[in-house]
């Protein structure tokens, strides 16, 4: 009998993980990192894309540009997407995620008007710095979004490291000092501060109440604890002394 318990019990224990897995709809599979979703096919996707004309857009600044700012800022594209798209390549191969090969319109038109700009010029820094910042805006955006809502581990830490790569190329691109912030459609301004009645609120699980002791709460008919405490001392004091003192007259009159 003790026997047969104790494999129920492993049965159930080994049974926990499983049950443990949540049916998120037909659009998920379960992986060994967890649940992979639209929104990490997406990722790989969207980061590769990326990668099919910034890459090539870095090795425009660094052949094109004569500003060692915009020279730095290719730089950066160049090994940035390098490591990426090995880092895609391999997460798509293991989670079973098709890549696209070549760039969309938009990107294509981007690397069209770089190309058609005279080199060294600032008409190429200047093209070159603002469509990429813009693009990088859009980007670093959307994996924040993917990076807190997933479930999948791998999909996580790879969106970390994407975000890190397109925060640096941020930086470098605003260091050549020619992005032009007043272009208020190719980087929104930001309106995160909304009035407070506006304001979303997280909702949070509710806390247990603490309870807290005050020495000045008022009980008992409206006297302080603290008095109350005293007064009782000093009742049991006097009494003492009163018995103390009828014991040792009856001693000396008997």
């Amino acid at each position: 009998m003790r026997i047969l318990l104790l494999a129920l019990v492993a049965s159930l224990l080994g049974a926990t993980p499983a049950l443990a897995q949540q049916d998120l709809g037909p659009d998920y599979v379960q992986t060994r990192f967890g649940p992979m979703g639209p929104a990490g096919r997406d990722l790989l996707q969207k980061v590769a894309l990326a990668g099919l004309w910034e890459g090539p857009a870095g090795r425009m600044g660094l052949e094109k540009s004569a500003s060692p700012l915009v020279r730095e800022a290719g730089r950066h594209l160049v090994e940035g997407h390098a490591d990426l798209d090995r880092r895609t390549a391999e997460l798509a191969r293991t989670l079973g995620v098709q890549l696209p090969t070549q760039p969309n319109e938009a990107q294509q038109g981007w690397l069209d008007e770089m190309q058609a700009a005279p080199a060294r010029s600032q008409e190429f820094d200047r093209v070159f710095a603002n469509r990429l910042r813009a693009a990088h805006g859009v980007v670093y955006k959307f994996l924040a979004t993917v990076r807190t809502g997933t479930r999948n581990t791998a999909i996580r830490d790879y969106a970390k490291v994407c975000m890190d790569t397109v925060l640096d190329h941020m930086t470098v691109l605003e260091a050549t000092g020619v992005v032009d912030f007043d272009d208020t459609e190719a980087i929104p301004l930001a309106l995160v501060a909304q009035p407070s009645s506006s304001a979303p609120t997280p909702t949070l699980p509710p806390r247990a109440p603490q309870v807290t002791t005050s020495p000045q709460r008022q009980d008992s008919g409206g006297v302080p604890d603290g008095l109350l405490g005293l007064g009782v001392v000093t009742a049991a004091v006097a009494g003492i002394w009163l018995w103390s003192r009828g014991r040792s007259s009856r001693r000396m009159h008997p």
